[in-house]
């Protein structure tokens, strides 16, 4: 199921493009500003719009703490705006002023990348605003360009339909591929890779004129190039795609399209899940939260629409968390670690359990999940339940109960590698693989920035929730 939050409906022209941080949503237009909402409750912040650019915005992407925003517009020049404040921090000019058309940072924010309509690409170092190169990477304009999650390549795709992987150097061309018919106008790596011990691989997507979505897998093998093969081409959309994003943890990819919908797939077996018509005009941009179950898209008819995705019956992490933030009851203890269990969680649970008669006595001494985790024999007689058979029956499940949560009979992949214990708050590290949050941020304090699985540097300690995952164990345990 997936239902729109809020609409928006304050530039004054096409909106262009869409971005999320972790607390923020930024939108750009044609009118030539940037709109920041809060994602707290979607209301404009007080600071904006912001208006620099002398002519259209056509892109606009967070850094990766979500510290700046960026933007570029036809005007041939790049603004870092300072999120917080919406301050101007520094404006880069294209050497050859030519007009930008796309703008992307690194996953470490060290590199800020701009393609622009003469076919070059300019690259700056950010921290210290200064040209690196500008380099020519097409015979035409280059619309599309991204970082992939590793740190050590780039994608740029132009209007003739050619897709390249460079390094970040703009030296060695990677790879090369004619993708799509009368141009690309979208590409976007998923933010995860996964290491194979010497081989990386990537998932990169791409969108076009010919109407169809693109999955590529990037292998490189050390030592060896880069191969680019065709994972999936999605063709649900029925005229030119403009627009295409990847959701936090890879599990989804999403498109928007000049048939004025948006389509959902399911990224690894290439299946739509959902089609969204909600626009009266092209879909011109879409963006996906990173922390949140949120799509935001925005289309030529001047609005931007916000969409939760869920099933209707599960809940991912992010909104459980969110509730629990904002004090609302949780919906079913079958969703929480017993040490996160409330006394109405234990009570439903004794119902469940076919121990109705014990529920008053439990909420006589107020018994929550961690006081149900420390009961035992001589615990459970100072209760005052006297039935010998009943005191048994409660044990049983309690044992039964903690075995479960414990992790022992878990499949191996909802373990975390470092612990070997149940994932609670899984996250994905640069190395591909899930670890419980506590545990790599300890490790990557301690061990320098190794990955515990390969042993080699993690190219970022950057680390993204994986909310599937979290899905996926609490299913699996509801299910025992």
């Amino acid at each position: 199921m997936v239902s729109v939050i809020v609409t928006l409906r304050h530039h004054a022209d096409e909106v262009s493009c869409c971005a999320f941080s972790p607390s923020l949503l930024a939108t750009s237009s044609g009118d030539k500003t940037l709109r920041v909402y809060s994602t707290a409750d979607f209301s404009e912040l007080p600071f904006s719009p912001l208006s620099g650019h002398g002519y259209g915005v056509h892109c606009c992407c967070f850094s990766s703490c979500g510290g700046y925003l960026l933007s570029c517009s036809t005007d041939g020049s790049v603004i870092a705006w300072r999120s917080e404040t919406g301050e101007v921090a520094a404006t880069l000019q294209h050497p050859g002023r030519s007009p930008l058309r796309v703008c992307a940072l690194a996953p470490d924010s060290c590199l800020l990348l701009a393609g622009a309509c003469d076919g070059t690409v300019a690259l700056w170092d950010f921290p210290s605003k200064t040209l690196r190169r500008c380099s020519a990477v097409s015979e035409a304009s280059v619309v599309a360009c991204c970082f992939a999650p590793c740190g050590q390549m780039f994608a740029s795709g132009c209007t003739r339909g050619d897709l390249k992987l460079w390094d970040t150097e703009i030296n060695l061309l990677h790879a090369e591929r004619d993708a799509h018919d009368l141009g690309v106008t979208c590409c976007s790596f998923a933010p995860q890779f996964k290491v194979d011990g010497c081989c990386v691989e990537l998932r990169l997507a791409s969108c076009g004129q010919d109407s169809q979505l693109k999955i590529w897998i990037v292998s490189q093998r050390e030592g060896a190039g880069c191969v680019m093969k065709l994972l999936h081409t999605l063709s649900s959309q029925l005229a030119p795609v403009l627009s295409c994003a990847f959701s936090s943890d890879g599990e989804l990819v999403v498109s928007g399209s000049v048939d004025k919908s948006v389509a959902i797939y399911d990224a690894n077996l290439g299946a739509l899940l959902y089609t969204l018509k909600q626009h009266d005009r092209y879909v011109t941009a879409v963006a996906l939260s990173p922390t949140m179950p949120w799509i935001a898209t925005g289309s030529m008819d001047r609005t931007v629409n916000v969409w939760r995705i869920g099933d209707g019956v599960s809940r991912t992490a992010a909104e459980s968390m969110q509730t629990a933030c904002q004090g609302r009851k949780l919906p079913g203890h079958s969703r929480l670690l017993v040490a996160d269990w409330s006394e109405e969680d234990v009570q439903t649970w004794l119902c469940e359990e076919g121990l109705q008669e014990l529920v008053s006595i439990f909420k006589a001494n107020n018994i929550d999940g961690p006081e149900l985790s420390q009961l035992n024999k001589e615990t459970v007689r100072e209760l005052g339940i006297e039935s010998v058979g009943l005191r048994g029956r409660l044990m049983r499940k309690i044992e039964a109960l903690k075995a479960e949560q414990s992790g022992s009979e878990a499949p191996d992949e909802f373990l975390c590698p470092i612990t070997r214990e149940l994932l609670k708050d899984p996250v994905i590290a640069a190395d591909g693989y899930s670890y419980e949050r506590e545990s790599i941020e300890s490790w990557i304090r301690g061990k320098n920035k190794t990955s515990p699985m390969t042993n080699l540097p993690l190219q970022t300690t950057l680390l993204t929730p994986n909310r599937s995952l979290k899905t996926a164990i609490t299913r699996w345990k509801s299910s025992q």
